[in-house]
């Protein structure tokens, strides 16, 4: 738009450069000063709009604030993003990244110590805690792609070379013997999602609730100590060769064995469907200013592009056609769950998660 300006504006001033002479063959001096008035003022405007195309827009930085294991993807997706919104915006944008465990991100953020403009998380229950504590506006699930998904991955076992322990299955984790390289729920998404598919992996095929605690009491039983993110889990497990086995995100084993020695793993064909949201941080984009920018990365996320970039590290795309392009290079599940299939998150929190709910009584039984 400010091109077909600029060039009318040029236009005008030749015309205005054609009157002059002619009134100044007549030397009619009040019409030549109130033409040299419009001259002045065609000049100013063609300079500015002529400026304002040339000249770079203020910077802007944008604080990103993620879990443990998206550090890689992220690595990938935000130089397409900072070139792409170069091009077309003429402004050039940093990004100031922080990553860890979920539920530790989430803490900060709520606390301020981490003031995020954008938060990718390992689960909609951190979204929905920063949302409470007044941060995010209600609905920003309804409002996304997807539901704010962006992101994501199916829980994955991992075990020691030959698989000495001979361990296939959700059943076989509660063995005797069996050591068990696990995050902490109050800390960690990972552990959440972990937690949630042992869970029902009884439940949901036909087992009762008496059932299900009995199985994850043997489960955590056989953990020496809970990590506090799934980064963390994996380096123990890959680098230090620390237990018998390690439960992550598929796409976090795929990415740790090219860091380290390959080691076998299994998906189970029951699974629970790991879902990642991001969104904005409402009062921090108003705050900072970084709401157009903060919002056309979070939608870019959503990209062709740069769900290819997600695929690459594993991860299962949410966008239809990166799907169909990768779907054959999955192991397929059979029953793949969700959270609303154990009640939703608010249940979730106040059943497993919650000051003396079913983990905290676990963790004591595994005590005593």
């Amino acid at each position: 738009m400010q091109a077909y300006i600029i060039k009318f504006l040029q236009t005008m001033q030749l015309l205005y450069q054609r009157i002059i002479r002619i009134w100044l063959k007549k030397r009619r001096v009040q019409g030549f000063v109130s033409l040299l008035l419009i001259g002045t003022v065609l000049s100013i405007a063609i300079a500015s709009c002529s400026g304002g195309v040339s000249a770079n827009k203020a910077d802007v930085k944008l604080k990103l604030v993620s879990f443990s294991v998206t550090k890689a993807a992220h690595d990938q997706i935000i130089p397409k993003f900072v070139e792409k919104w170069k091009q077309e915006h003429n402004q050039n944008v940093t990004f100031e990244q922080s990553y860890g465990g979920s539920g530790a991100q989430t803490a900060a953020v709520i606390a301020g110590s981490q003031e995020a403009d954008i938060v990718h998380l390992a689960l909609p229950l951190d979204v929905n805690k920063i949302q409470q504590a007044g941060l995010i506006k209600s609905g920003w699930e309804i409002k996304a792609p997807r539901s704010g998904i962006v992101s994501r991955s199916v829980a994955a076992i991992v075990t020691r070379e030959g698989n000495p322990k001979g361990i296939n299955t959700w059943e076989d984790l509660a063995k005797d013997g069996v050591t068990l390289i696990a995050a902490n729920p109050k800390t960690s998404g990972i552990a959440i999602w972990e937690f949630l598919a042992f869970w029902g992996s009884v439940t949901l095929t036909g087992g009762d609730e008496a059932t299900a605690l009995d199985y994850v009491t043997k489960v955590y039983q056989n953990t020496s100590v809970l990590i506090k993110d799934a980064r963390e889990a994996s380096d123990l497990f890959f680098q230090k060769g620390q237990g018998d086995v390690l439960i992550n995100y598929e796409n976090e084993i795929i990415l740790a064995e090219k860091n380290g020695p390959k080691l076998p793993y299994s998906v189970p064909k029951i699974n629970i469907s790991i879902d990642n949201p991001v969104t904005v941080v409402d009062k921090n984009v108003d705050k900072h200013g970084t709401r157009e920018v903060a919002q056309a990365f979070v939608d870019f996320l959503y990209s062709t592009e740069a769900q290819r970039e997600f695929a690459k590290l594993q991860y299962r795309p949410v966008n239809p056609t990166v799907t169909q392009e990768v779907v054959s290079k999955y192991p397929k599940i059979e029953t793949l769950f969700t959270s609303q299939d154990l009640g939703g998150w608010d249940n979730i929190q106040k059943k497993f998660f919650g000051d003396g709910a079913i983990f905290d009584k676990v963790q004591a039984a595994k005590k005593a």
